[in-house]
């Protein structure tokens, strides 16, 4: 396959092409990505001299370049991760997620419909997606595949559109698709707006830790390397046509994950000096925050034969470990 990865210089992208450069079934890997304030090309040194590589930096709301770029490297396969992702940025800059999420999307499915002209066969377009798009659970239950869309921010409303798009045009023009829901990552290289990121390094400045609300929203967390295996999954043996849910069963509250990371900063690094807890504030809520996610992934582990293969505890402790060991990228990023 030639396989085109977009927003493949941000947190999930970087993961993936380091997980799939080296797969015999990728005769060329190109990464397209605009570079925004969360795209970061020293993510990707190790591997920018790979024969396989190739690196585009195009726009995807730019139609015209997006379409010379599908049909200037051949390609086959495409793994859609580029979009604008952060929930607080969009009720700030709603417009920027509808021209990325929506029109993008919209820019990079015709150029494939284009320039694949009707000859599907050893094709595919994998769009990844949220399981935000699912809105709101309460205490019980999981969101499968057949959930109905309820979503309650700028940025989960323009992942359903985009979602709807990809839909359509499987349904319309036949077009070789498949989606992926996942629950929330975390892991290396992840921008230092998300939770995660922000805990640590406010704990290691020993500055206030923000909570929205009573920290009592929950998440289901997912290591980005083994969300990485999963869409490399899906990608060769995902049936088209189908949406397939990503997740680990791994439901942590905020509050919770939060004194976890302070609990292990104090262990790996004694010189902050401990009782990093105190530094929890409870903060007001965000709009439209919603309550619970929780992700059903029986269907891809049946199907696909997909499973998480790290423990929350293992890789937590991995991924505080990494912005401890890497606090140059993140000053380098933060001054970005």
């Amino acid at each position: 396959m030639n396989l085109l990865i977009t927003g493949g210089a941000g947190f999930i992208g970087t993961n993936l092409i380091h997980h799939l450069i080296d797969d015999p079934k990728v005769v060329k890997l190109v990464n397209l990505d605009c570079l925004t304030y969360a795209g970061r090309l020293e993510n990707l040194e190790t591997i920018s001299h790979h024969p396989k590589y190739v690196f585009e930096r195009v726009d995807l709301r730019d139609q015209v370049a997006t379409l010379h770029a599908i049909g200037r490297h051949g390609i086959t396969h495409v793994i859609h991760l580029a979009a604008e992702s952060h929930v607080d940025r969009s009720i700030s800059r709603p417009g920027d997620f509808v021209t990325t999420n929506i029109v993008g999307t919209y820019n990079l499915i015709e150029a494939c419909r284009i320039f694949w002209g009707g000859d599907f066969a050893g094709k595919k377009f994998h769009h990844v997606s949220t399981d935000e798009v699912y809105g709101s659970l309460g205490a019980t239950g999981l969101f499968t595949e057949t959930a109905p869309y309820a979503p309650n921010s700028p940025y989960s409303a323009s992942k359903a559109s985009s979602d709807f798009l990809v839909r359509s045009y499987y349904h319309t023009y036949g077009l070789p698709t498949v989606i992926t829901n996942c629950s929330n990552n975390y892991g290396p290289f992840q921008f230092p707006e998300k939770l995660i990121p922000v805990v640590i390094q406010s704990v290691l400045a020993r500055k206030t830790v923000p909570v929205y609300g009573d920290g009592l929203n929950v998440r289901d967390w997912l290591y980005v390397r083994d969300h990485a295996e999963a869409l490399g999954t899906v990608l060769q043996r995902g049936k088209i046509g189908e949406t397939y849910n990503i997740g680990a069963h791994n439901e942590w509250t905020n509050i919770d994950i939060v004194q976890l990371i302070c609990d292990t900063i104090d262990e790996f690094s004694p010189q902050s000096g401990g009782h990093s807890r105190q530094l929890i504030t409870f903060v007001k809520d965000r709009p439209g925050h919603d309550r619970r996610y929780a992700i059903d992934a029986t269907k891809i582990q049946r199907d696909l034969g997909w499973a998480p293969a790290h423990k929350f505890q293992q890789g937590i402790r991995e991924t505080i470990r990494w912005y401890l060991d890497h606090q140059d990228w993140v000053r380098s990023v933060l001054k970005k």
